[in-house]
């Protein structure tokens, strides 16, 4: 059995299709669907369900993709410790995270590759979700997610921040010159929101039900850059997690102001998964997180808007 062999199940489990699988493995569809029958000669099962198309993996075909998955992180975790002794990290440090939690991101990312430079990092917005299956699956070595997610399991969790929603609104609105707003004052205004599907609109929606009100945005995006977008102009007001403020700041002629209610916001953090081996990378980006001050960073930030420094 080879290693290259598994590779190629993960590749076909993963895209489902044998020409894509190929492709993504940089060999022919011959030469990979030969691998994977070699593989089940070996191993003397069947692996593949097989018709005009793929079909999927047999019971014990999912039981040799589990395994397929540790080996490789095995491998993986080898070539990275055998790294670190050469004299640094390197490899590829693969993090998975919601997208309202990417404007903070380099928070982590920044000093981890100060600190590491011959690792490199991937990141990848996603769903809480698909970080829940890549942690499973071993395709993720870390994720920054929400920790009060009640689908997450077998992990090891580090709390960054907590969020704290404020309200962007334009200089010259009925709520911009006072120093704190009720939820409920919010919800009155002309609103754009991130998108029903996304959490961090379902956690909004939660604080604004907490305070007895109903936001009905007239825009929605399911991106904070795209809510962001509409934002500038002295049109639309919006409710924004602050660690938005990291990267985008406030708009010309808004002005942020503290959202006071009886909900309080989430914690977002690390979360690596418990299974063994543990990614060498996803303790470096650990230790580095320890270190980081995020939560502190991040409300000495909102202070400075707060004070008026900006905006």
């Amino acid at each position: 059995m080879l290693l290259r062999q598994l590779e190629y199940l993960v590749a076909l489990a993963r895209e489902r299709h044998f020409a894509r699988a190929a492709a993504a493995c940089y060999v022919s569809q011959p030469s990979l669907s030969a691998a994977i029958r070699r593989l089940e000669h070996e191993l003397d099962v069947p692996i593949v369900r097989r018709g005009r198309r793929y079909e999927g993996l047999t019971p014990e075909g999912e039981v040799v993709l589990a395994w397929a998955h540790r080996i490789l992180a095995e491998r993986d975790g080898l070539c990275q410790e055998l790294s670190a002794l050469r004299g640094g990290l390197t490899g590829t440090l693969r993090l998975g995270i919601v997208p309202t939690a990417l404007p903070a991101a380099s928070l982590l990312t920044t000093p981890f590759c100060d600190r590491n430079p011959r690792a490199r990092v991937a990141l990848e917005s996603l769903s809480s979700a698909d970080i829940t299956h890549g942690l499973t699956e071993f395709e993720l070595d870390a994720a920054m997610t929400y920790l009060d997610d009640d689908t997450l399991r077998h992990v090891r969790r580090f709390p960054l921040y907590e969020e704290r929603y404020v309200l962007l609104t334009p200089v010259d609105g009925p709520l911009a010159a006072q120093p704190t707003a009720r939820w409920a004052q919010a919800a009155a205004l002309p609103l754009c929101l991130l998108g029903p599907r996304m959490r961090n609109r379902r956690i909004i929606d939660e604080c604004f039900a907490a305070d007895g009100a109903r936001a009905a945005p007239a825009i929605e995006s399911d991106s904070v850059a795209g809510l962001y977008a509409h934002l500038p102009g002295g049109r639309w007001s919006s409710v924004i997690s602050h660690a938005w403020l990291h990267m985008f700041g406030v708009p010309e002629d808004m002005r942020v102001v503290p959202l006071e209610g009886p909900a309080r916001g989430p914690r977002v953090g690390l979360i690596v998964a418990r299974s063994e081996p543990r990614s060498v990378l996803a303790e470096a980006l650990l230790t580095v997180a320890r270190e980081a001050g995020v939560r502190d960073a991040l409300d000495n930030l909102l202070h400075t808007y707060l004070g008026g420094g900006h905006g």
